[in-house]
């Protein structure tokens, strides 16, 4: 019986998907085409930006650049996973990607995106013990904590989107094959399956849990304790700085997590196609784009070691 339901499920199974993307009037295609290039360009200068200034100034070589440099790294990748396909699509009438190539895109963007959950909590833990244990921070936050910790990062990215993606793609897919997606993603694949999916949503409902509120509460208690502190400080000016940056920390991470979690923790039948486009494009897109301005180009720091390289020489801080 096992044995005919392999067979059955190869010879039902489609070699080929179709990604519908967003538009089909021609005029449109070519705006949005225009508007996601400058974007994925301008979101590869930023954060090659950041990562190439951490990398050549000494001084930025500190626990909160590593992780902002790795943060940077893991936005290219995941833009990069899923918005060159876009734009071919937007200006390539043959919109099919193969079912291997459908597979390999939603492990690797579900590898980065997990990371990436991870990582903001990581990053929130770094704040908290830099604001409310000072004295203690090199020690806390030393080299072999950090490279554990992101190490970490990618593991459990690796683990959770490798359950994902079998959960996803050992269901048959026997037509049709139109993902009204710009991406395989999830819960846009799931829509195409020939069984029931129950079980997967109880799994991505489990796996949301685990990998975006899990971490979601560990950022929010970093940042109560963070809060805390910065109300003991004394200074109006620096309570004002603290919770700036708190803020547009805080800005990023709900903008990511909100989407992510109203995506991955509600049941298939409960979606709507057009609405999940628009969420993707906030937590694989847009965060990734605002997260070298929100993070570090607003940061005094990174301010000086671009100016230093800029002008060759060094800018008293």
């Amino acid at each position: 019986v096992i044995m005919q339901e392999l067979i059955w499920r190869n010879q039902s199974s489609v070699s080929e998907f179709i990604l519908l993307g967003f538009s089909k009037e021609p005029q449109s295609r070519l705006i949005l085409f225009t508007f996601f290039f400058l974007l994925y360009l301008s979101t590869l200068l930023g954060n090659g930006l950041i990562i190439t200034l951490i990398y050549l100034d000494s001084r930025l070589h500190t626990p909160m650049y590593f992780f902002l440099s790795v943060l940077s790294l893991l936005d290219m990748s995941y833009v990069t996973t899923t918005v060159p396909q876009m734009l071919a699509n937007l200006v390539h009438p043959k919109k099919t990607i193969s079912y291997t190539g459908c597979v390999a895109q939603m492990f690797i963007f579900l590898v980065l995106g997990i990371a990436e959950c991870i990582l903001y909590a990581i990053m929130a833990y770094d704040r908290y013990v830099a604001i409310c244990h000072p004295l203690h921070y090199t020690l806390i936050m030393n080299r072999l904590t950090c490279a554990v910790m992101a190490a970490i990062c990618w593991a459990i990215g690796l683990l959770g989107a490798l359950v994902y993606t079998v959960f996803t793609m050992h269901l048959p897919y026997c037509g049709p094959n139109e993902i009204n997606h710009f991406f395989c993603e999830v819960p846009a694949v799931l829509k195409l399956a020939c069984a029931d999916t129950s079980l997967n949503d109880q799994v991505d409902f489990f796996l949301g849990f685990i990998l975006l509120l899990v971490p979601l509460s560990l950022i929010l208690a970093s940042y109560t304790r963070i809060f805390a502190a910065i109300l003991r400080i004394r200074s109006t000016q620096g309570k004002l700085k603290s919770f700036s940056t708190c803020a547009s920390h805080i800005t990023v991470v709900i903008m990511f997590y909100g989407p992510a979690m109203v995506m991955y923790m509600r049941p298939g039948s409960k979606s709507s196609p057009e609405h999940d486009k628009k969420l993707a494009l906030f937590y694989n897109v847009v965060s990734a784009f605002l997260n070298p301005i929100i993070y570090s180009l607003r940061n005094k720091d990174v301010k000086g070691a671009f100016l230093k390289i800029i002008i060759k020489k060094d800018i008293p801080q």
